[in-house]
Parts: C-alpha cells; structure tokens; sequence
C-alpha cells in the first residue's frame, strides 16, 4: 500500500473529494489543473478514518490545503494506474473488450443463458430492467418478450433507456419488402454478418428491431460476437488483426432517389483503443468503397479482409434464432454483427427498427444502480441499527466489520460484498431475527441470497446462502471451532440444526461456494467487536457498484427465442 507522498502529487491532488474541490451534487470539480499552485508537494500525511475505514490526511504545500484519501481508493487506482487489471468493472472503458463477456454460439444454447425479458417485467421491475440494460452492455444484446406488436412501439422500447437516432431512414425504418428499396436490407435477400451504418461518423451504436410479423418462410435471424471474433483473428492470424486495425476503410452509402443521402466515413474494420483493447467493429461488404493504397497495403489489407470476413462466417460463432411478434430484440451495434437469411415474399416479414446510442443505455442503468445502492445504505441506516440479537454491536456494524475483515484478508470484490451483506435475510422474510432467537429459523441465509439474486450474481449470493451452513460445517470438521462462538451464535446453531452429520459435510465441502462460505463464516464470527475501527456503508459502496448486475443471464429468464 503506498503512502500518498509516494504517488503523482498532481494527480493525488486532483483528485481531492473535499466539498471546495468538488460539488458535491454532481461530483464536478471547481477548480482548473491551472488553479493548483506551482511546486505541490506533501507537506504531511497522518493516518486517519475516511467514512470509518483506513485512509490518510494530507496537508499541502505550498497553499495548506487539506486533503483526506481512503486507502482502498488509493489501492484501485495505483492498480489500475500501472496497468493491472485495466478496464475490468465500470471505472474503466465500459466499450472495449475488457468490459464485455465474448461468446460463441455455443455459450447461450444452454437453458437460462440467453437474456430475455418480459417486457410486463422489464416495464415494471426495475432490478428487471437494470439486468436486461447490463446484458447489453455485457453480452451485446437482450431481447425482450411480449412487447406489444403496435406500429411506432419500437421508439417506446428505446426510450425506456435512451434516445432515438433519427437518420436518413428516419425515426423508425420499417425491414420489409419494397418495391423500390433504397437499401438491401429492405429486400428479401438473404442478409450476411454486418454492422449497420458504418458509413456514418458516429455510428449509431445501438439498434433495435421489434418483429411485428413472422409468417413468411425464412427470413431467421442470426448474431455474431464481432469482439470474439476479432479476438480469435488476433489469436490465429496477428498480422491480419494489426493490418485491419491500422488501414481505415472508406465506407459510403449514396441513396439518389427522392431527396437522396450521401454518407461516407473513414475508419478500420476493427477499432481499438490506444491501449490495443478491441472497441469497435465496422463491418459491411455492401458499403464499402474503393480503397486508394499502395500496392503492398491492398494485398495486406484484402488477404486480411478475407480471413476476417471467412471466419465471421464460421458456424460456431453465429446465434441462430427466429423472432416471433411482440420480440424486440436491443444489440450493440458496433459489437454484434447480426445476419439474416433469405425469406420469401409470400406470407409476411416486418420489422421495425431505430437507433439508439449506448450512452444513454449506460446512463439508464447506472442511475438504477444508483438506486438499488440507495436502497441497500437506507436498509443499513434503518433496520441495520437495531440490535444484533445478544451482541455488543448493530446488525450494520456486525455486517460491515466483517466485509471490512474480508477486505484486509484481500478478499475478491464478490466474497467481500457478501460479507458486507451476509445477514440482509434478517430485514425481509416473515420470520424475524427475534424468531430465530426464540427458537424458530429465519432461514435468513436462503432469504438474503434470493433477495440480493435481483442484482448480484452467485459469487455474491451462494456464499450468503451458505455462511449458516458453513457454522455447523465447520462446527462438524474442525477442533475448537465450536469454542469460539458467541453465545448467541451457540444458541442459533441449535436451532438452525447443530453440527452437520459426516454426510452433510461431505456434500457441503463439495459444494462449489462452500470454501468462499466458509471464509465468510470466520469473518462472521469474528465481526462482533464494539471497539473495532467499523467503515461505514459508503466505504463498499463504489465495490458493490462494480458487482450489481453482472451475474449472468440466468437472472433475467430462462428462455429460447421462439
């Protein structure tokens, strides 16, 4: 752990949180890099609590500013400072590659992996909704279920989020056969693997397609990870990858009918960021342009652009589905290349379609997010002060004592919010924590982790879901363990069913979050000391910001698209 003398002074002091640095509404800070004076430097750093944790004081020189920094804010930002773990969670680049959860076909046949939801719960439920939101910016794409089948719904479902693009097409395009198409996707022509628009700077980054008739033959959808995909051309043909990502390409699109378009826009099929991480994909057969190279870069460049362009093509690596009306399906559009095949003019295909912008995705989740931590810091303002039944601290000091032990054990991200959220069982359920102590079990290990199931994923819940289970696994296995519980928890251990049989441990020590379970029951049992330095709920809060969401899609709804 460094202390603050050690790191860039300019740095340290720009990012100062104090209420003359910052506002404290917005975050935004009140002062130009110009404003701090010449020759900053240190002039002295004491330890000191920061919201109840570690952290440190520094005064400034030459102008005596005072400046208060926790350490485990210190300790994330060195990290990602000297490029370990770079761009993971949202404190980084939430487009590139980093962020995302790349996938193959393969990773979302199995039941419960595809992120559907109903479109009355999405509406509705807004841990529902924050899921579906994350998926698309995890997995790329969530469909939604049920959507009414109304002309215009599909700017209804975008502004759920965001805001709709209007583009030459207009507010809404409808995919359909016309007689005149001004574009191929307006045909029945089978449609391969491409990204919309990429003629245009900046591209739309997010599109959506509400199917209002599917009755034709053919005409199935299909999606391709074009970040995977770039990933396994880095892998198997680097100097293809290199070659793509350094030569722009002149897409263009000329529409000459009626009031006519002429878009044109220069840029490489695959983008990365200055840092080499994978960020965009343009890709579109239809509307690229002729390329003016030297000789030696056109060869490179279409030895390239046909390897790309062969393995985007590889049956393994597309989604195949078939949309029924009411699904609306929402997709990354600089990320998924989506796909159609041909479909006959007979019976009836129509989709509607508008763009949208990730921003505005972005910006939608994280203010549900917001909320949903919100929510946990009034739980432990309110229920959390009560009495923890026969202990000398609260439930919220027990609970936050033991994630700030899991915290200097440096403990992952996950197994730290669950033991700051370990015992959030004892606010919901109709058995209460004074049940339990009257000898009838709350349960409140299941009762947590199947309410905290709305916004985090098993790395968080199942170790909630077995700390109970972990006090009579280890009262069972280990000497001395039961010795070092508090009378209270010697009470609850009865009523809960005492020492687990040699069978039960058996099973329990297999389980694949009994050993983080387990870690999270000494931090438990540990957690109940009056005079221990207890952080308070803000400290974890921009941790439990990274978690929320992120549990795969088995939390949005089991479904294949029909």
């Amino acid at each position: 752990m460094p202390n603050p003398a050690s790191l860039p002074p300019l740095w340290l002091r720009d990012n100062c949180g104090c209420a003359d640095c910052r506002d404290p509404r917005n975050g935004q800070k009140l002062f130009q890099i110009t404003d701090l004076p010449e020759g900053l430097a240190v002039a002295a750093e004491n330890p000191a609590a920061v919201d109840g944790a570690p952290g440190w004081e520094v005064r400034w020189t030459p102008d005596g500013h005072v400046s208060r920094y926790a350490e485990s804010w210190l300790a994330a930002d060195v990290q990602q400072s000297t490029g370990t773990g770079q761009g993971t969670g949202r404190g980084g680049d939430q487009r590139t590659e980093d962020a995302k959860t790349l996938w193959r076909a393969a990773d979302l046949t199995a039941p419960g992996s595809l992120p559907t939801a109903a479109w009355a719960d999405y509406r509705a439920d807004p841990a529902v909704r924050l899921r579906t939101l994350d998926a698309v910016g995890r997995l790329g794409f969530a469909l939604l279920t049920g959507v009414p089948a109304d002309d215009g719904q599909v700017t209804r479902v975008a502004e759920t989020f965001g805001y709709v693009r209007e583009t030459n097409y207009g507010r809404i395009f409808e995919v359909r056969i016309e007689e005149n198409p001004s574009n191929l996707a307006f045909t029945g022509e089978r449609i391969t693997p491409h990204t919309d628009n990429p003629y245009r700077d900046p591209v739309p980054t997010l599109q959506l397609l509400h199917c209002l008739v599917n009755s034709a033959e053919g005409g199935d959808s299909g999606l391709v990870d074009g970040f995977a995909a770039a990933a396994l051309l880095r892998e198997e043909d680097p100097a293809a990858f290199e070659t793509l990502t350094r030569i722009p390409v002149p897409f263009r699109f000329a529409d000459t009918s009626g009031g006519g378009a002429e878009v044109t826009a220069h840029r490489p099929l695959i983008g990365t960021d200055p840092r080499g991480r994978i960020r965009e994909i343009r890709f579109n057969n239809r509307s690229i342009g002729t390329l003016r190279l030297p000789a030696d870069d056109t060869r490179a460049f279409y030895t390239a652009y046909r390897a790309f362009a062969r393995l985007l093509l590889r049956p393994e690596l597309q989604l195949d589905f078939r949309l029924a009306p009411g699904d609306c399906l929402i997709f990354d559009n600089t990320r998924l290349l989506h796909a159609r095949t041909a479909f006959a003019s007979s019976g009836g295909r129509h989709l509607q379609g508008c763009y949208a912008d990730l921003d505005g995705l972005f910006s939608t989740a994280a203010v549900l997010r917001r909320g949903v931590l919100d929510q946990l810091a009034d739980l432990f303002a309110e229920q959390g002060s009560a009495e923890y039944f026969g202990e000398d601290v609260t439930q919220a000091q027990h609970m936050l004592q033991a994630g700030a032990l899991a915290q200097a054990e440096g403990a992952p991200p996950a197994l730290v919010a669950a033991a700051v959220l370990h015992d959030l069982g004892h606010f919901h359920g109709e058995v209460t924590g004074h049940d339990l102590m009257e000898g009838t079990d709350n349960r409140h290990s299941h009762t947590g982790a199947d309410w905290l199931a709305q916004w985090f994923g098993p790395a968080v819940t199942e170790p909630v879901r077995l700390h109970v289970a972990a006090k009579r696994y280890l009262c069972a296995v280990e000497p001395g363990y039961f010795a070092l519980l508090s009378p209270a928890s010697v009470h609850t251990l009865a009523v809960q069913g005492g020492p687990m049989t040699p069978a039960e441990a058996e099973q329990f020590a297999a389980h694949p979050y009994g050993a983080d379970a387990v870690r999270l029951r000494r931090w438990d049992e540990a957690a109940k000391d009056p005079q221990a330095l207890t952080p308070g709920f803000a400290h974890f809060r921009p941790l439990l910001a990274e978690l929320l969401a992120p549990g795969g899609t088995a939390s949005l709804g089991v479904g294949a698209v029909a």
